[in-house]
């Protein structure tokens, strides 16, 4: 690995962020991922960005299907993140087996208990590098208002406790 590729890495593990799970299904198939590649675009019309690794084999479904969601994991799922990450051994089939699960627009699986579920299509993609950057335009949205967050930071889980607001 090139030193400026292994120092720009080292670099973003110091970038904390959100924690999310995105899942699609369709014709393509149904899977998902965790990530943290997950940013605000505009809200007219609600837009996200999610950035994936061209190289997954997953790319190829999400790509395909266009439907996806986008939810944001509360500190209590972080076993959920990791058996989307791969960390665990847990086959595709039994990760969306679990109880924690859904059925979204076009079948989509939506985490029941995510802090924010954003169900939408990928409108555009554009190639970055080894990644595609797809916009998400949302059409349907789930806010729960309790729960800690979940963020990645320094190659680690960590638990954001919700702040506790005034009387």
């Amino acid at each position: 690995m090139s030193d400026m590729k292994q120092q720009f890495r080292q670099a973003m593990a110091h970038l904390g962020a959100a924690v999310n799970v995105i899942t699609t299904a369709g014709s393509h198939g149904r899977c998902g991922i965790t990530a943290s590649a997950v940013c605000s675009v505009t809200d007219a019309p609600p837009t996200l960005l999610v950035c994936l690794n061209r190289s997954s084999a997953m790319h190829a479904v999400f790509d395909g299907n266009r439907n996806v969601c986008i939810n944001v994991l509360p500190a209590s799922l972080e076993g959920v993140a990791r058996h989307f990450a791969r960390l665990t051994n847990l086959s595709m089939d039994e990760r969306f087996n679990l109880p924690v699960w859904d059925e979204g627009i076009d079948g989509v699986p939506v985490l029941r208990g995510a802090l924010a579920s954003l169900q939408g299509r990928i409108v555009e993609a554009k190639e970055v590098g080894s990644h595609s950057v797809m916009f998400v335009e949302t059409t349907e949205i789930r806010v729960r208002n309790d729960g800690d967050s979940l963020i990645y930071f320094d190659r680690n889980f960590h638990r954001v406790p919700r702040a506790v607001k005034a009387a």
